[in-house]
C-alpha cells in the first residue's frame, strides 16, 4: 500500500487508487468534468490538476496513480491559478443560456464555476455554435453546450454496451454525436443525462418543465420490472415531473433504465379516480357506497368455491395480504399472484428467487441463461451482466432466442432439451459450468409460462446440483429465477397461490368460460385474456383504464406505485418499501384500505385500522416483511416436476419492453420510443421523420 503526502498530511491508500481517489479518501475534494467512479479515466477536462513535487508541471490527478514517496499539493496558490485558467477555456465558447437551461441548479459547471470561474469574460471573439444532434425521443441536445468530457461515450461504450457514441474532428472542431443520425438503441439510454456534467443532454419529455428547488423530492421504489430499482420521485403539487436514480450498490448501483425514468407520465392519463359500475352493459360513475353495495349484493349467498383472486404484476404486498385474507375468510382458495401462469412454486423459497443476488453477479465465473433476455426484462441485471464480462474470463451461454446482450455468449439453440442434456451432463456447456468456481444460472420466464414450466424448473434445478452451483459451505447458491413482475416475490412469500383444491390463472380463467366461477377479483391484474371473463362478475381493483378495467362489472379506484406508502420484493427476495410521493387522484384511495372497507362491507372485518396494524399482519404472515432491505439465504430443497420437455422452441418473456404494464400503455413518452425504437425485439412500428 503506498504512502504519500497530501497537503502536509502524510496517507497510505490502497494500491492501484488515482491521486484523486487518494484526494477524496481524507476528505479534499478535487474539482472534475470528465472523471466519473463507474467510467474509465480519460483526462479530459484538467480540471483536477494538482502539483506533484519533482514533477516540471502540474498533473491530471484523476490519471496520476498514487505511489510511494509523493508529495502532492492541492490548495496552493498555483493550482488554484490553473483551475481558474481551465475554468476560463471551458467556458470561453460555453453559452450564457443558464437561465433558459435545463440542468440549471444541477450543473456541475454551474458549481465549479463558482469557486474557480473568473469575474468577467476576457474572450471577444465569436463562440463557436454545433448544431444539435438527434438522440432519439429520450435526450434532448444542446451541443454548443458540450465540453467534450467524453462521459457520454465511455458510458454507452462500457456500462449499456452500445458503443453509438463517438467523437468526430479535432480541437475546436470537435463534436460528439452518433456518427450516423439515429436514435440511440440502449434501454439505459436516460442515464446519459445523469452523467453529463453540463446541460448538453438534458431530458427530452421533461424540457422546460420545472427547476429542481421547485420539486418535492421522494425516495422510494421502482416498479416497472422485478429489480426494485431505487428512485427518487420528483412532484410538484399532485403531478410527478421525472424520476430519477438513488445509490444503491446492491441493486442498481446508480443506474435506472429508460422504462423507469421516462414512463412516469403515464401516471397523469388514463387514471381511474371513481368508482364505476356496469349498468345495462355500459359502465357507469358511482359513489364509493354505492360500489362497495354492489359488490355485497352480487356476493351474497355466493359459494367461497366459486369466487377466485389474481393478483397484478404491479400489486403491492399490504393489498395482496388482505385480499388473501378476505378471500380466506369467503372461503375461497382460488387465488394466484402468476397471472402469465408461471411453474413456480411458493416454497421452498430458493426455488423462485434470484440466489446469487444482483450484486453476487461479480463474483461468478460461468452463466446459463435460460428462456430470458436480460437486457429487456431486467436491464440493470443485465448491465450487471455485462459488468462482470468485461472484467474478463466469463463464459456465458444461452438456451432460448438470440439477442444482443451486449457482451458475448455461446447460444447453444432454442431448443428447450438441451436443459435435460446439461443437467444429464450429455452436452459439452456442462463441463464449462462445473470446471467454474462459481457457475451461476439465470431462468427466466418464457421457459416457466410454458406447459412444461414445471418440469423444465426441475431440469434447472438439476444442472444446478450436478454442476456445483449449490454450495451452503461458502454460501454460494448459483440457481436464480429473473421476475419480471414487481409483485411476483412478494405474492409467494405471502402465499398468493391457490390452496388445497383451489385454481390457479389458467383454471380461474376457464371456470369463469364456463360458469363455474361466479365471481373473479382483479387486483391490478391486466396481462390476461378478459375475454374469458364474460360470463364472471368481474370486480377490478387498480389504477388505470386498462385491460381489467374494460372487462369489469365494478371498479374500484386504486393508487399507483408513487401514490402510497407500500412494501415490494424484489426478484432476489429483497424487502424494500415504497413512500408516497402524491396522492391519488379524485376519490381513488390506497389499495389496503380498499380492501379492508370491502371486508367490513361484507361482513368479515379484518381488524387493520392503520398501516402499522397491516405491516405487523404481514411480519406475522411471514417474518422476512419485519427485515427490510437485507438478503435472507434461502435453504435449498428439491422442487420442480420431473417429467418430459416439449420441443417447441423457447419464445419471449416480453413482448414490448416500452409497454409492460398499464403505467407504460398510457405514457405517451413509451409510445414515442414504440414507434422510433420498435419494442426491443428488432421489431419495429413506426419511423423517425
Amino acid at each position: 500500500m503506498p504512502k504519500l503526502t497530501i497537503d502536509g498530511r502524510e496517507v497510505e491508500v490502497a494500491a492501484g487508487l488515482t491521486v484523486l481517489q487518494a484526494c477524496e479518501s481524507i476528505g479534499i475534494e478535487i474539482p472534475r468534468f470528465c472523471y466519473h467512479e463507474r467510467l474509465s479515466i480519460a483526462g479530459n477536462c484538467r480540471m483536477c490538476l494538482v502539483t506533484m513535487a519533482g514533477s516540471p508541471k502540474p498533473v491530471a490527478s484523476c490519471a496520476m496513480p498514487a505511489a510511494d514517496n509523493m508529495v502532492i499539493q492541492t490548495n496552493t496558490p498555483e493550482v488554484h491559478k490553473m483551475r481558474r485558467s481551465v475554468m476560463e477555456f471551458l467556458l470561453i465558447n460555453h453559452p450564457l443560456d443558464c437561465p433558459i437551461c435545463d440542468q440549471g441548479g444541477e450543473c456541475d459547471l454551474q458549481d465549479q464555476a463558482m469557486a474557480y470561474g473568473f469575474d468577467r469574460g476576457r474572450f471577444i471573439e465569436n463562440k463557436r455554435a454545433v448544431k444539435d444532434k438527434y438522440l432519439g425521443p429520450l435526450i434532448k441536445t444542446i451541443m454548443t453546450r458540450c465540453i467534450h468530457c467524453t462521459r457520454c461515450i465511455r458510458f454507452a461504450t462500457e456500462i449499456a454496451g452500445v458503443p453509438e457514441l463517438g467523437a468526430t474532428g479535432r480541437g475546436e472542431g470537435t463534436e460528439i454525436g452518433t456518427y450516423i443520425e439515429k436514435a440511440l438503441t440502449s434501454e439505459l439510454s436516460g442515464n446519459l443525462i445523469d452523467v453529463c456534467p453540463v446541460g448538453a443532454l438534458t431530458s427530452k419529455p421533461y424540457a422546460f418543465c420545472a427547476r429542481p428547488w421547485e420539486l418535492r423530492k421522494t425516495e422510494t421504489i421502482d416498479v416497472m420490472d422485478a429489480v426494485g430499482s431505487n428512485i427518487r420521485v420528483d412532484a410538484r403539487g399532485n403531478e410527478v415531473l421525472r424520476v430519477l436514480p438513488r445509490l444503491n450498490e446492491e441493486i442498481n448501483e446508480e443506474w435506472i433504465s429508460d422504462k423507469t425514468r421516462f414512463a412516469c407520465d403515464g401516471l397523469r392519463r388514463q387514471r381511474l379516480d371513481q368508482p364505476y359500475i356496469r349498468v345495462d352493459g355500459k359502465l357507469k360513475p358511482a359513489t364509493w357506497p354505492e360500489a362497495l353495495s354492489a359488490i355485497a349484493g352480487r356476493l351474497k349467498g355466493v359459494p367461497g368455491a366459486r369466487i377466485g383472486a389474481i393478483a397484478g404484476d404491479l400489486a403491492d404486498c399490504e393489498s395482496m395480504l388482505l385480499v388473501k385474507e378476505l378471500m380466506t375468510r369467503l372461503g375461497s382458495s382460488n387465488l394466484d399472484c402468476r397471472q402469465d401462469g408461471a411453474a413456480l412454486p411458493a416454497e421452498p423459497r430458493a426455488a423462485y428467487l434470484f440466489n446469487t443476488t444482483i450484486a453476487g453477479i461479480e463474483a461468478a465465473d460461468a452463466c446459463l441463461l435460460i428462456g430470458t433476455n436480460p437486457r429487456i426484462e431486467a436491464p440493470l441485471i443485465n448491465a450487471r451482466l455485462r459488468k462482470r464480462f468485461r472484467n474478463g474470463e466469463f463464459a456465458v451461454g444461452l438456451i432460448g432466442q438470440a439477442a444482443d446482450l451486449t457482451y458475448p455468449f455461446e447460444h447453444l439453440g432454442e431448443d428447450p432439451r438441451l436443459i435435460e442434456e446439461i443437467a444429464s451432463g450429455r452436452h459439452p456447456f456442462a463441463a464449462t459450468l462445473k470446471a467454474a468456481q462459481r457457475p451461476m444460472l439465470v431462468l427466466g420466464m418464457a421457459a416457466l409460462t410454458r406447459a412444461d414450466g414445471s418440469a423444465i424448473l426441475d431440469a434447472a434445478r438439476r444442472i444446478a446440483e450436478t454442476t456445483g452451483m449449490i454450495r451452503p459451505g461458502d454460501g454460494w447458491n448459483g440457481f436464480n429465477v429473473l421476475h419480471t413482475a414487481a409483485a411476483r416475490t412478494g405474492g409467494l412469500d405471502l402465499g398468493f397461490v391457490p390452496g388445497e383444491g383451489g385454481l390457479d390463472t389458467a383454471g380461474m380463467l376457464a371456470a369463469a368460460e364456463t360458469g363455474a366461477l361466479d365471481v373473479v377479483y382483479l387486483l391490478g391484474a391486466d396481462e390476461l385474456d378478459t375475454s374469458r371473463l364474460e360470463r364472471a362478475f368481474v370486480i377490478y381493483q387498480g389504477h388505470h383504464g386498462d385491460a381489467g378495467a374494460h372487462a369489469a362489472d365494478v371498479i374500484l379506484p386504486g393508487a399507483a406505485y408513487t401514490e402510497k406508502d407500500a412494501t415490494y420484493v424484489n426478484t432476489e427476495g429483497r424487502v424494500q418499501q415504497a413512500q408516497l410521493a402524491c396522492h391519488p387522484p379524485g376519490e381513488a384511495r390506497a389499495d389496503w384500505k380498499i380492501v379492508r372497507v370491502l371486508a367490513d362491507k361484507l361482513g368479515h372485518p379484518l381488524g387493520l385500522d392503520t398501516l402499522a396494524d397491516v405491516r405487523a399482519r404481514l411480519a406475522a404472515a411471514n417474518p422476512l416483511f419485519a427485515s427490510l432491505d437485507c438478503i435472507e439465504p434461502a435453504a435449498w430443497a428439491p422442487f420442480g416436476t420431473a417429467g418430459g420437455i416439449d420441443a417447441a422452441p423457447l419464445g419471449a418473456a416480453v413482448e414490448n419492453f416500452y409497454l409492460t404494464n398499464p403505467i407504460c400503455r398510457a405514457s405517451v413518452t413509451m409510445a414515442e420510443c414504440v414507434d422510433v425504437l420498435g419494442d426491443r425485439q428488432g421489431r419495429k412500428t413506426g419511423t423517425h421523420g
